[in-house]
């Protein structure tokens, strides 16, 4: 690319990042159909579907366009200012935008923007904080924890020693239970943060816990990250020592992840490291190489939105729309874990009504409507089956509905649940005409409140 002064001497690009794109998009149909049809396809399948999945936002058309830029030629281990590679000037200044952002969004003393997902993010905060075989508390993953939390599944359950709590009988964090195993156990880290926990953590509360035994305390909020940033939802950032997120679950941003601190950020680490400086060495080297500049891009595009007014609107909406769907989901007869909800996800106990999580998330998708399967306190199904569904409002709320249209929602979910015919737990009948009658109101509805890539004026 060529160089050229303005008048004030300062070099200015002639050729644009807007019409590379154009370029790449015209070669792509051009000399790739298959590829190109694959991707229109999945352009009409978001467009033409009621997603009412907990772990995703759409991202708007500038994040994408940011996250196909020519960053990715650039190779730049290391952090501005002091990488291992020539060649990242302008990726350092993106670089820094984003950690701006992320601070000034989030109320943050110290971001890393470099994380390439929330699990990337927490086990770098583990093995930064911990020593093979020391003590972690956290949520039991049939509670609503997450794998990166310590379940056996993951590496975090085998390298560490790890003590789960629970939820009370109501189904809420039992914090009582908490504050009596951090004093049997003695971990050295406590962990708040769920993937399907529905209601409000005391952070004051754990910070308190956590406290009163000498453990660092990490609060997780990938989840709820967006509700978080527009203040609908209680902020863990000086209550916890450090705090990770994802930016693609609730901020409409690019797959990727976060590590924040707030007033503990220059706190001492166990070797006497500032935390920040800490989280710093374990992103890079101990535990990624290189980043993902086009991703760190769009992050830093994201996060822009998020600062608007509008996001803070549809983050308001997403929990208000939340509420709603519970309400009418109850009235309709289906077992609300909690009785209701705090953030964006819904609970059901599916099995109660005679049917696993997985044949009411198959039988939804086969209608055009996503929601996942989730394991629920007690759950005696495999976690490929489970008992549950878990919704969730981000995109909903994205496409511009409001509390009255979770009535329609709650009609469409009860129209297809009430209509299966479980045969075992992962096979059912559904009548093909129930099928084609209901993917003609999902239809509808989708038309009706169309996604921001059909309605360019919408933003996240």
């Amino acid at each position: 690319m060529a160089l050229t002064r303005n008048s004030a001497g300062n070099h200015r690009p002639t050729a644009h990042h807007a019409d590379l794109l154009a370029r790449g998009s015209e070669d792509l149909r051009n000399e790739d159909p298959a590829l190109c049809f694959l991707l229109d396809r999945e352009v009409s399948y978001q467009n033409d579907t009621l997603q009412l999945v907990a772990h995703a936002s759409l991202a708007a058309p500038s994040v994408l366009s940011a996250a196909g830029s020519a960053l990715a030629n650039t190779t730049a281990e290391g952090y501005p200012g002091a990488r291992y590679h020539p060649g990242a000037t302008q990726f350092d200044d993106v670089e820094r935008l984003a950690v701006e952002r992320a601070k000034r969004v989030f109320g943050a003393r110290y971001a890393n923007v470099q994380p390439h997902s929330c699990s990337s993010a927490n086990l770098t905060v583990l093995f930064a904080l911990l020593s093979p075989g020391d003590t972690i508390l956290s949520l039991d993953l049939d509670s609503g924890g997450h794998l990166t939390h310590g379940a056996r599944a993951s590496v975090t359950g085998r390298y560490f020693n790890v003590v789960h709590y629970g939820l009370d009988h109501e189904g809420y964090i039992d914090e009582d239970q908490v504050a009596r195993l951090a004093r049997e156990h003695r971990p050295r880290l406590v962990i708040v943060g769920a993937s399907a926990y529905p209601r409000t953590p005391d952070y004051a509360r754990f910070r308190e816990i956590s406290a009163s035994v000498g453990a660092y305390l990490l609060a997780d909020i990938s989840h709820i990250a967006g509700l978080v940033a527009a203040g609908v939802h209680p902020s863990p950032i000086d209550w916890a020592h450090i705090t990770t997120a994802s930016t693609y679950k609730q901020l409409g941003g690019p797959r990727g992840g976060l590590i924040l601190s707030g007033e503990d950020y220059e706190r001492p680490g166990p070797d006497g490291m500032p935390l920040a400086k800490l989280m710093q060495r374990g992103v890079f080297p101990q535990s990624q190489g290189t980043p993902n500049p086009v991703g760190i891009a769009a992050k830093a595009r994201a996060l822009a939105l998020v600062a608007q007014p509008e996001f803070t609107e549809t983050a308001r909406n997403i929990a208000a729309n939340a509420a709603a769907l519970a309400v009418a989901l109850d009235k309709r007869g289906w077992p609300v874990l909690t009785g209701g909800t705090d953030n964006h996800m819904v609970l059901l106990d599916t099995y109660r009504r005679g049917i696993t999580g997985a044949v009411a998330e198959s039988a939804l998708e086969s209608c055009g409507i996503l929601a996942n399967k989730n394991r629920i306190p007690g759950d005696r199904k495999p976690a490929l089956v489970t008992s549950g569904l878990r919704l969730g409002t981000n995109i909903a709320a994205q496409r511009g509905m409001r509390e009255g249209d979770m009535e329609v929602c709650a009609d469409l979910l009860d129209r297809v649940l009430g209509a299966v015919e479980p045969v075992g737990d992962r096979t059912y009948v559904l009548a093909p005409q129930d099928r084609a009658e209901i993917r003609e109101r999902v239809a509808e509805v989708c038309r009706r409140f169309p996604t921001l890539y059909q309605d360019a004026s919408f933003l996240v």
